[in-house]
């Protein structure tokens, strides 16, 4: 059995690369990186890889992360400019015995040793919805920071091997070196090949105080299905938040397990995942709460349609 689960629809086309790479007998390694650069690469989505939205400073710093189920091998890099596609870099940090999460200089001194790709990766669409986004909060007196749709993806191959990864932007106008979750083990990804994976997507901040991709795993290990895991965790730490502190920010995870069964659970509206398995063709869904439980409904193509025409319509400076 194989499988692949990934955060938002922006992850679809991946996806479909990935769903070829497993049903050929590939590892999991090589789908799920292949399925992120897929992301990185397109220059319409704003917050992954190339055309990822800026920091306050008009700086794009990419964050990204890698482990592998069997091994528990993991690498990251955090903050990290001027590289095409952090995911491989994070994937090569996993090999190493020590220094397996880099930060800023230090992992781009290191993907610059390894003959990594450098790219300006500030497109001028970026440019432009920075200046924008300047202009608003000068004159509408709005909060700085939007979007933080992090790809986070799951991976199983027919072999038993699992993975997990993400890859972000992160905040929109966030603070020079501002790191949140996705690099984080335990937090943004976490996945166990004897159990199943988790990735997630949201506030960073909010999303590691509860750990929550560790905390799916260990649901899982105690034999609760995907579904069920995500549901539980994604209530505690959002009742939790708004207990404590009065509000939570945005907290989505997916989550496939060792069979191939998966899940998903959010705390706002509209959430978008895609998932391919053995018996299923890749889909895109949209997910809902309903009394505590999410329900997933398959993306309509009047839905897939305007999710394109709106990232990708032409941009004009305010």
């Amino acid at each position: 059995m194989w499988g692949i689960i990934a955060t938002w629809r922006m992850a679809a086309e991946g996806i479909e690369k990935a769903a070829r790479i497993l049903e050929n007998d590939g590892i999991s390694g090589d789908a799920i990186e292949t399925a992120i650069k897929e992301v990185e690469d397109f220059p319409y989505y704003k917050s992954v890889g190339y055309g990822g939205l800026p920091n306050e400073e008009m700086e794009v710093e990419l964050d990204a992360a890698y482990m592998d189920g069997t091994t528990f091998d993991i690498g990251a890099v955090a903050a990290i400019k001027d590289f095409a596609n952090p995911i491989s870099i994070a994937r090569r940090l996993s090999k190493e015995a020590v220094n397996n999460l880099l930060v800023g200089e230090g992992a781009e001194k290191f993907a610059h040793k390894e003959g990594f790709e450098r790219k300006n990766m500030l497109s001028d669409r970026a440019k432009i919805h920075y200046k924008n986004r300047v202009k608003d909060v000068q004159e509408l007196e709005i909060k700085p920071y939007s979007g933080h749709d992090t790809v986070g993806m799951v991976c199983l191959d027919s072999h038993g091997d699992m993975t997990a990864a993400t890859s972000t932007s992160g905040l929109f106008m966030k603070k020079k070196g501002r790191v949140g979750d996705s690099p984080i083990s335990g937090s943004g990804f976490y996945v166990d090949s004897t159990a199943g994976g988790a990735s997630a997507t949201g506030l960073g901040e909010d999303l590691m105080k509860g750990c929550i991709s560790y905390e799916i795993v260990r649901l899982m290990k105690e034999g609760k299905h995907p579904q069920e895991a995500c549901d539980i965790a994604v209530s505690k730490l959002d009742q939790e938040l708004t207990k404590r502190r009065g509000k939570a920010g945005d907290i989505s995870l997916v989550a496939m397990n060792n069979k191939g069964e998966w899940g998903v659970a959010t705390n706002i509206e509209g959430f978008s995942f895609a998932v391919a398995t053995q018996t299923q063709k890749p889909i895109v869904y949209v997910t809902k709460r309903e009394h505590g439980k999410c329900v997933h409904q398959e993306a309509s193509s009047e839905w897939l349609e305007n999710y394109m025409s709106t990232r990708m319509a032409p941009l004009i400076e305010k």
